[in-house]
């Protein structure tokens, strides 16, 4: 695997293998910390010469590894059973997770806010109005311009979609 080969895998899982270790930990710069360790370790197993098949696969369970050892350091567990197995759906799952949030942080920056103040801290659209001194009105097409902007970015037309986790 070549420093550049790497590199593409490393922007094309990142934001992925971040949300899985999320899952896994429930902690942000943790998830983050361990997503970095991971890369780390691998990276050195390539510069040593080692062949990884199916790299995406050995990311996720490096992933989930270093993960499990960060938790059994904190006491938090007791066994590698209260960390199943990486399955597909996990890796689908994580994919769609990054998807949706790259697509929320590519809205502009009133309607990412209006959009996460109702969808994340479950606002209602008077509650954001007043908070952020417009009107309900504005609140409305802020949410209408996100949800369009989302829907096209996701699904590449104006078929509906869901947000699973907001």
């Amino acid at each position: 695997m070549t420093v550049r080969e790497f590199e593409s895998e490393f922007r094309r899982l990142y934001v992925p293998l971040g949300m899985y270790a999320l899952r896994l930990l429930g902690d942000v710069d943790t998830a983050e910390d361990m997503v970095q360790d991971s890369f780390m370790k691998v990276w050195q197993s390539v510069e040593r010469g080692e062949r990884i098949e199916a790299f995406s696969a050995f990311m996720y369970r490096t992933v989930r590894n270093t993960c499990l050892s960060y938790l059994r350091t904190r006491q938090e567990m007791l066994g590698d059973e209260f960390i199943p197995e990486v399955t597909d759906e996990d890796i689908d799952t994580s994919i769609r997770d990054a998807r949706i949030w790259e697509a929320i942080d590519a809205l502009p920056d009133r309607c990412r806010e209006v959009f996460l103040m109702s969808k994340r801290d479950g606002l209602s659209q008077e509650e954001i109005a007043e908070e952020l001194g417009i009107s309900v009105k504005t609140v409305k097409n802020q949410m209408t311009k996100a949800f369009a902007k989302l829907r096209e970015v996701l699904t590449g037309h104006h078929k509906p979609f869901f947000l699973p986790f907001l």
